[in-house]
């Protein structure tokens, strides 16, 4: 069986539980990293120098990298599904994935850890404005993407929807004050992912923490 070891409110793991179970692939989840800790012991740093959740252990396979590892259950579990078997729609797909991880993520990694994991008396409500202004600019570029599409990589679910799991639901889902309100393409996608069971159970109804 899948091994996925990693808090369940992490983004990084979301990406892997919800991929896993989009594919029907059945899995156990170990709590690692966080308020848990475990992820700097030396078992856990052979598997992952990084010290970073998630990592997985399938057989003899010990994979980490959250959007590596999306890519490797799309590809092992749903060929012609997750993982696109049009090379070029694939590779559009890789492309969305990447641009999570080099700009969604830094951009909005100040809001959450402002609004979210900062008391009120020490926020600096300068700098988590600013990030908010930041990821309403990179946000729109995805808005703009969703215009005449369902999913990010065309008509439906893709490995490309998967990495922006977390941010897209912390996005609704946390109190951001000054949050545009106009991106109607990114709510309408939101609205979709909300209808499937595999986002509710390992995104949606998890505690914002």
């Amino acid at each position: 069986m899948l091994k996925i070891l990693g808090r369940a409110n992490s983004s990084n793991v979301m990406k892997v539980t919800w991929a896993a179970a989009e594919v029907g692939v059945s899995f156990e989840r170990v709590d690692i990293g966080g308020e848990f800790g475990g992820n700097d012991t030396l078992d856990y740093l052979t598997m992952n120098p990084n010290g970073r959740v998630p990592t997985v252990i399938d057989g003899d396979l010990v994979l980490w990298e959250s959007n590596a590892i999306v890519r490797y259950l799309a590809a092992k579990h749903d060929d012609g599904g997750l993982w696109p078997a049009d090379l070029g729609q694939r590779a559009d797909a890789d492309r969305w994935m990447d641009w999570q991880q080099t700009t969604i993520a830094n951009t909005f990694r100040d809001v959450f850890w402002g609004l979210i994991r900062t008391a009120p008396a020490d926020r600096n409500m300068a700098a988590i404005e600013k990030a908010i202004k930041a990821s309403g600019d990179v946000y729109r570029i995805l808005d703009a993407r969703l215009a005449d599409r369902p999913f990010i990589a065309g008509d439906r679910l893709t490995m490309a929807d998967i990495p922006f799991c977390g941010y897209i639901h912390r996005w609704f889902g946390m109190d951001i004050p000054g949050r545009p309100s106009d991106m109607v393409n990114l709510r309408a996608w939101y609205d979709r992912l909300l209808e499937r069971p595999a986002f509710r159970k390992h995104i949606s109804d998890i505690p914002i923490a």
